[in-house]
Protein backbone atom coordinates (compact mmCIF):
# COMPACT_ATOMS: atom_id res chain seq x y z
CA UNK A 1 0.00 0.00 0.00
CA UNK A 2 1.43 3.37 -1.03
CA UNK A 3 1.12 5.42 2.13
CA UNK A 4 3.95 7.90 1.68
CA UNK A 5 4.65 10.36 -1.09
CA UNK A 6 8.11 8.89 -1.66
CA UNK A 7 6.45 5.61 -2.65
CA UNK A 8 4.04 7.16 -5.13
CA UNK A 9 4.51 7.54 -8.85
CA UNK A 10 4.75 11.10 -10.17
CA UNK A 11 1.27 10.88 -11.68
CA UNK A 12 -0.30 9.55 -8.48
CA UNK A 13 1.52 12.15 -6.37
CA UNK A 14 0.34 14.93 -8.66
CA UNK A 15 -3.31 13.84 -8.42
CA UNK A 16 -3.05 13.24 -4.68
CA UNK A 17 -1.52 16.66 -3.98
CA UNK A 18 -4.00 18.47 -6.18
CA UNK A 19 -6.99 16.66 -4.69
CA UNK A 20 -5.82 17.56 -1.21
CA UNK A 21 -5.54 21.22 -2.16
CA UNK A 22 -8.98 21.21 -3.75
CA UNK A 23 -10.56 19.69 -0.66
CA UNK A 24 -9.06 22.51 1.42
CA UNK A 25 -10.54 25.18 -0.82
CA UNK A 26 -14.17 24.50 -1.70
CA UNK A 27 -14.95 28.11 -2.57
CA UNK A 28 -15.13 28.17 -6.37
CA UNK A 29 -13.89 31.74 -6.59
CA UNK A 30 -10.78 30.83 -4.61
CA UNK A 31 -10.32 27.74 -6.76
CA UNK A 32 -10.54 29.79 -9.95
CA UNK A 33 -7.99 32.27 -8.62
CA UNK A 34 -5.55 29.51 -7.73
CA UNK A 35 -5.88 28.03 -11.21
CA UNK A 36 -5.05 31.39 -12.75
CA UNK A 37 -1.75 31.76 -10.89
CA UNK A 38 -0.49 28.20 -10.90
CA UNK A 39 3.23 28.28 -11.67
CA UNK A 40 3.90 24.59 -12.26
CA UNK A 41 5.14 24.11 -15.86
CA UNK A 42 4.30 20.42 -16.03
CA UNK A 43 1.75 19.87 -18.81
CA UNK A 44 0.04 16.94 -17.07
CA UNK A 45 -0.53 18.93 -13.93
CA UNK A 46 -1.80 21.91 -15.92
CA UNK A 47 -4.33 19.68 -17.69
CA UNK A 48 -5.43 18.21 -14.37
CA UNK A 49 -5.85 21.67 -12.84
CA UNK A 50 -7.99 22.63 -15.82
CA UNK A 51 -10.25 19.60 -15.40
CA UNK A 52 -10.69 20.07 -11.67
CA UNK A 53 -11.32 23.81 -12.02
CA UNK A 54 -14.00 23.14 -14.64
CA UNK A 55 -15.75 20.72 -12.31
CA UNK A 56 -15.46 23.00 -9.30
CA UNK A 57 -16.39 26.26 -10.99
CA UNK A 58 -19.44 24.86 -12.81
CA UNK A 59 -20.62 27.68 -15.09
CA UNK A 60 -17.52 29.82 -14.70
CA UNK A 61 -14.85 29.80 -17.39
CA UNK A 62 -11.42 28.28 -16.92
CA UNK A 63 -8.41 30.51 -17.46
CA UNK A 64 -5.04 29.73 -18.97
CA UNK A 65 -2.48 28.49 -16.44
CA UNK A 66 0.64 30.64 -16.77
CA UNK A 67 4.15 29.33 -16.28
CA UNK A 68 6.34 31.19 -13.81
CA UNK A 69 8.63 32.61 -16.50
CA UNK A 70 5.62 33.74 -18.56
CA UNK A 71 4.24 35.64 -15.60
CA UNK A 72 7.65 37.20 -14.95
CA UNK A 73 7.84 38.37 -18.57
CA UNK A 74 4.29 39.72 -18.51
CA UNK A 75 4.86 41.72 -15.33
CA UNK A 76 8.33 42.96 -16.26
CA UNK A 77 7.09 46.53 -16.59
CA UNK A 78 5.24 46.54 -13.28
CA UNK A 79 6.71 49.32 -11.20
CA UNK A 80 4.96 51.63 -8.73
CA UNK A 81 6.41 54.60 -10.59
CA UNK A 82 4.58 53.49 -13.74
CA UNK A 83 1.18 53.61 -12.11
CA UNK A 84 -0.96 56.69 -11.49
CA UNK A 85 1.51 59.59 -11.38
CA UNK A 86 4.53 60.22 -13.58
CA UNK A 87 7.71 61.66 -12.12
CA UNK A 88 9.21 64.59 -14.09
CA UNK A 89 11.93 62.48 -15.71
CA UNK A 90 9.50 59.87 -17.08
CA UNK A 91 7.90 60.06 -20.51
CA UNK A 92 4.17 59.39 -20.93
CA UNK A 93 2.98 56.78 -23.42
CA UNK A 94 2.79 58.23 -26.92
CA UNK A 95 -0.31 57.99 -29.07
CA UNK A 96 0.82 55.03 -31.18
CA UNK A 97 1.76 52.99 -28.10
CA UNK A 98 -1.64 53.59 -26.56
CA UNK A 99 -3.38 52.45 -29.74
CA UNK A 100 -1.08 49.42 -29.94
CA UNK A 101 -2.07 48.40 -26.40
CA UNK A 102 -5.75 48.94 -27.20
CA UNK A 103 -5.50 46.76 -30.32
CA UNK A 104 -3.84 43.92 -28.41
CA UNK A 105 -6.39 44.04 -25.58
CA UNK A 106 -9.25 44.15 -28.09
CA UNK A 107 -7.86 41.07 -29.84
CA UNK A 108 -7.90 39.24 -26.50
CA UNK A 109 -11.60 39.97 -26.07
CA UNK A 110 -12.27 39.14 -29.71
CA UNK A 111 -10.77 35.69 -29.17
CA UNK A 112 -12.86 35.04 -26.04
CA UNK A 113 -16.09 36.24 -27.68
CA UNK A 114 -15.84 35.00 -31.25
CA UNK A 115 -13.27 32.20 -31.46
CA UNK A 116 -13.27 30.43 -28.10
CA UNK A 117 -15.51 27.40 -27.77
CA UNK A 118 -17.44 27.75 -25.54
CA UNK A 119 -17.75 31.51 -25.74
CA UNK A 120 -16.31 33.34 -22.73
CA UNK A 121 -17.46 36.58 -21.10
CA UNK A 122 -14.49 38.19 -19.35
CA UNK A 123 -16.67 40.22 -16.94
CA UNK A 124 -13.83 42.14 -15.27
CA UNK A 125 -12.09 43.99 -18.11
CA UNK A 126 -10.20 46.96 -16.64
CA UNK A 127 -6.81 48.62 -16.95
CA UNK A 128 -5.24 46.81 -13.99
CA UNK A 129 -5.99 43.45 -15.63
CA UNK A 130 -3.92 44.28 -18.71
CA UNK A 131 -0.33 43.10 -18.34
CA UNK A 132 2.41 44.69 -20.45
CA UNK A 133 5.80 43.28 -21.40
CA UNK A 134 8.89 45.43 -21.99
CA UNK A 135 7.69 46.19 -25.54
CA UNK A 136 4.21 47.14 -24.29
CA UNK A 137 2.58 44.06 -25.78
CA UNK A 138 -0.60 43.45 -23.73
CA UNK A 139 -1.92 40.25 -22.18
CA UNK A 140 -5.20 39.83 -20.35
CA UNK A 141 -4.98 38.47 -16.82
CA UNK A 142 -7.16 37.48 -13.85
CA UNK A 143 -9.98 35.36 -15.25
CA UNK A 144 -11.44 34.72 -11.80
CA UNK A 145 -14.79 36.33 -12.73
CA UNK A 146 -14.98 34.98 -16.29
CA UNK A 147 -18.26 33.33 -17.26
CA UNK A 148 -19.23 30.89 -19.99
CA UNK A 149 -21.40 32.74 -22.51
CA UNK A 150 -25.02 32.00 -23.47
CA UNK A 151 -25.86 28.92 -25.50
CA UNK A 152 -28.46 28.20 -28.13
CA UNK A 153 -30.75 31.09 -28.97
CA UNK A 154 -30.03 32.93 -25.72
CA UNK A 155 -28.40 36.34 -26.07
CA UNK A 156 -27.31 36.66 -22.45
CA UNK A 157 -26.99 34.92 -19.11
CA UNK A 158 -28.01 36.18 -15.69
CA UNK A 159 -25.44 36.49 -12.95
CA UNK A 160 -24.96 38.03 -9.55
CA UNK A 161 -23.53 41.51 -10.11
CA UNK A 162 -19.81 41.51 -9.32
CA UNK A 163 -16.99 43.44 -10.89
CA UNK A 164 -15.26 46.79 -10.56
CA UNK A 165 -17.28 49.96 -10.15
CA UNK A 166 -17.16 52.19 -13.22
CA UNK A 167 -16.34 49.44 -15.70
CA UNK A 168 -19.56 47.40 -15.55
CA UNK A 169 -22.17 47.82 -18.29
CA UNK A 170 -25.38 49.55 -17.12
CA UNK A 171 -27.70 46.63 -18.01
CA UNK A 172 -25.50 44.28 -15.97
CA UNK A 173 -25.54 46.60 -12.95
CA UNK A 174 -29.31 47.08 -13.11
CA UNK A 175 -30.54 43.59 -13.97
CA UNK A 176 -27.64 41.13 -13.80
CA UNK A 177 -28.01 40.56 -17.55
CA UNK A 178 -24.58 39.57 -18.83
CA UNK A 179 -23.37 39.13 -22.41
CA UNK A 180 -20.28 39.70 -24.52
CA UNK A 181 -21.63 43.22 -25.13
CA UNK A 182 -21.01 43.84 -21.42
CA UNK A 183 -17.30 43.33 -22.10
CA UNK A 184 -17.55 45.68 -25.09
CA UNK A 185 -18.82 48.41 -22.79
CA UNK A 186 -15.94 47.79 -20.37
CA UNK A 187 -13.50 48.01 -23.25
CA UNK A 188 -14.98 51.40 -24.15
CA UNK A 189 -14.31 52.63 -20.61
CA UNK A 190 -10.71 51.40 -20.67
CA UNK A 191 -10.09 52.88 -24.12
CA UNK A 192 -11.46 56.21 -22.90
CA UNK A 193 -9.01 56.06 -19.99
CA UNK A 194 -6.16 55.51 -22.44
CA UNK A 195 -7.24 58.44 -24.61
CA UNK A 196 -7.83 60.93 -21.80
CA UNK A 197 -5.20 59.86 -19.27
CA UNK A 198 -7.91 59.93 -16.59
CA UNK A 199 -9.02 57.15 -14.29
CA UNK A 200 -12.59 55.90 -14.45
CA UNK A 201 -13.62 57.42 -11.12
CA UNK A 202 -11.57 60.28 -9.66
CA UNK A 203 -12.97 61.85 -6.49
CA UNK A 204 -10.31 64.56 -6.58
CA UNK A 205 -12.05 66.12 -9.58
CA UNK A 206 -14.97 68.56 -9.49
CA UNK A 207 -18.30 66.73 -9.03
CA UNK A 208 -19.26 66.89 -12.72
CA UNK A 209 -15.91 65.38 -13.76
CA UNK A 210 -15.52 62.57 -11.24
CA UNK A 211 -17.10 59.88 -13.41
CA UNK A 212 -15.09 59.63 -16.62
CA UNK A 213 -17.89 58.36 -18.88
CA UNK A 214 -20.45 60.90 -17.63
CA UNK A 215 -17.97 63.74 -18.13
CA UNK A 216 -16.71 62.58 -21.52
CA UNK A 217 -19.94 61.71 -23.35
CA UNK A 218 -21.11 65.28 -24.07
CA UNK A 219 -17.64 66.22 -25.32
CA UNK A 220 -17.39 63.15 -27.52
CA UNK A 221 -20.47 64.29 -29.45
CA UNK A 222 -19.31 67.89 -29.89
CA UNK A 223 -17.78 68.88 -33.26
CA UNK A 224 -15.07 71.05 -31.72
CA UNK A 225 -14.82 70.27 -28.03
CA UNK A 226 -13.85 66.62 -28.51
CA UNK A 227 -10.19 67.74 -28.53
CA UNK A 228 -10.59 68.51 -24.80
CA UNK A 229 -10.58 64.74 -24.23
CA UNK A 230 -6.99 64.22 -25.38
CA UNK A 231 -4.55 63.51 -22.56
CA UNK A 232 -2.69 66.80 -21.93
CA UNK A 233 0.51 64.78 -21.43
CA UNK A 234 0.43 63.98 -25.15
CA UNK A 235 1.38 67.64 -25.54
CA UNK A 236 -0.41 67.98 -28.85
CA UNK A 237 1.33 64.95 -30.39
CA UNK A 238 -1.95 63.39 -31.37
CA UNK A 239 -3.55 63.60 -34.84
CA UNK A 240 -6.94 65.27 -34.69
CA UNK A 241 -8.42 62.84 -37.20
CA UNK A 242 -7.05 59.85 -35.27
CA UNK A 243 -8.39 61.24 -31.99
CA UNK A 244 -11.83 61.72 -33.52
CA UNK A 245 -11.87 58.19 -34.93
CA UNK A 246 -10.68 56.72 -31.62
CA UNK A 247 -13.40 58.56 -29.73
CA UNK A 248 -15.96 57.33 -32.26
CA UNK A 249 -14.94 53.73 -31.48
CA UNK A 250 -15.14 54.42 -27.74
CA UNK A 251 -18.58 56.03 -28.13
CA UNK A 252 -19.89 53.01 -30.03
CA UNK A 253 -18.68 50.69 -27.27
CA UNK A 254 -20.32 52.88 -24.61
CA UNK A 255 -23.82 52.79 -26.09
CA UNK A 256 -26.49 52.36 -23.41
CA UNK A 257 -28.33 49.73 -25.49
CA UNK A 258 -26.24 46.52 -25.68
CA UNK A 259 -27.47 45.60 -29.19
CA UNK A 260 -26.01 48.86 -30.56
CA UNK A 261 -22.50 48.07 -29.37
CA UNK A 262 -20.18 46.57 -32.01
CA UNK A 263 -18.60 43.13 -32.05
CA UNK A 264 -15.00 43.09 -30.87
CA UNK A 265 -13.87 41.99 -34.35
CA UNK A 266 -15.23 45.30 -35.66
CA UNK A 267 -13.45 47.18 -32.88
CA UNK A 268 -10.16 45.44 -33.73
CA UNK A 269 -10.50 46.31 -37.42
CA UNK A 270 -11.29 49.95 -36.61
CA UNK A 271 -8.39 50.30 -34.18
CA UNK A 272 -5.89 48.68 -36.52
CA UNK A 273 -6.59 51.48 -39.00
CA UNK A 274 -5.50 53.96 -36.35
CA UNK A 275 -2.05 52.45 -35.92
CA UNK A 276 0.42 54.72 -37.68
CA UNK A 277 4.05 54.29 -38.60
CA UNK A 278 6.93 56.33 -37.15
CA UNK A 279 6.96 58.43 -40.31
CA UNK A 280 5.35 61.90 -40.25
CA UNK A 281 1.66 61.76 -41.12
CA UNK A 282 -0.18 63.83 -43.64
CA UNK A 283 -2.86 64.59 -41.06
CA UNK A 284 -2.12 67.45 -38.69
CA UNK A 285 -1.23 66.77 -35.08
CA UNK A 286 -2.99 68.88 -32.52
CA UNK A 287 -0.97 72.05 -32.32
CA UNK A 288 -0.79 75.18 -30.24
CA UNK A 289 -4.33 76.20 -31.12
CA UNK A 290 -5.57 73.63 -28.61
CA UNK A 291 -2.98 74.09 -25.89
CA UNK A 292 -5.28 76.26 -23.79
CA UNK A 293 -7.75 73.35 -23.68
CA UNK A 294 -5.06 70.88 -22.61
CA UNK A 295 -3.92 72.86 -19.62
CA UNK A 296 -7.47 72.92 -18.27
CA UNK A 297 -8.02 69.14 -18.22
CA UNK A 298 -5.11 67.65 -16.34
CA UNK A 299 -6.02 64.04 -15.56
CA UNK A 300 -4.55 61.00 -13.81
CA UNK A 301 -2.41 58.42 -15.54
CA UNK A 302 -3.38 54.96 -16.65
CA UNK A 303 -2.85 52.06 -14.28
CA UNK A 304 -1.51 49.71 -16.97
Amino acid sequence: MKCFSCCMSDETLTKWSLQKSIEEHHDTKVLASYANISFDPDDDRKRLIGKETTKGCKGNATAKVFKYDELCDATNNFNPRNQIDLSPEMEPLDWNTRIKIAVGAAKGLEYLHERANPQVIYRDFKTSNILLDQDFNPKLSDFGLAKVGPTGDNSHVFSRVIGTYGYCAPEYVLTGQLSTKSDVYSFGVVFLEMITGRIVVDNSKPPDERNLVTWAKPLMDHRRKFVLLADPLLDGECPVKGLHQALTVAAMCLQEEPSLRPLMSYVVAALERLVTSDEPEEGKPMGNEHQEHHTSSNGGRLSI
